[in-house]
């Protein structure tokens, strides 16, 4: 039940970037929902092994390299999902570190004490 609470927060949260970025469109609620299912696969699946495969350019660059990781797979999911679209690099960067944000209020109130 935990997961799809989360679920249903961060598509809350991608809809409201959406509205506030120029650079990022979100055509209805489903889409919101989808774009943050396929963003938790992708996060499970897909980021450990990029993070992995990029460990020691990561290492060099203390860490700034995890949001180019974290762009990239908000592109792919931008790919991937009808109804959702990212205008570039910069604004799936922006988005990211936004989510991320917001993610981490919306959460906050999710765990056990």
């Amino acid at each position: 039940m935990k997961v799809i609470l989360k679920i249903l927060l961060s598509a809350i949260a991608v809809i409201v970037l959406a509205k506030v970025l120029p650079g990022v469109e979100v055509v209805s609620l489903w889409t919101a929902v989808i774009v943050a299912l396929v963003l938790a696969i992708f996060n499970a699946i897909l980021k450990p092994l990029l993070v992995i495969l990029t460990l020691p350019v990561t290492i060099i660059t203390l860490g700034l390299f995890l949001l180019v990781i974290n762009a990239a797979i908000i592109l792919l999911a931008d790919y991937f999902v009808d109804g959702f679209t990212v205008s570039g690099w910069l604004w799936a960067l922006i988005f990211s570190v936004l989510l991320s944000f917001f993610q981490s209020i919306l959460h906050s109130g999710l765990k056990k004490e």
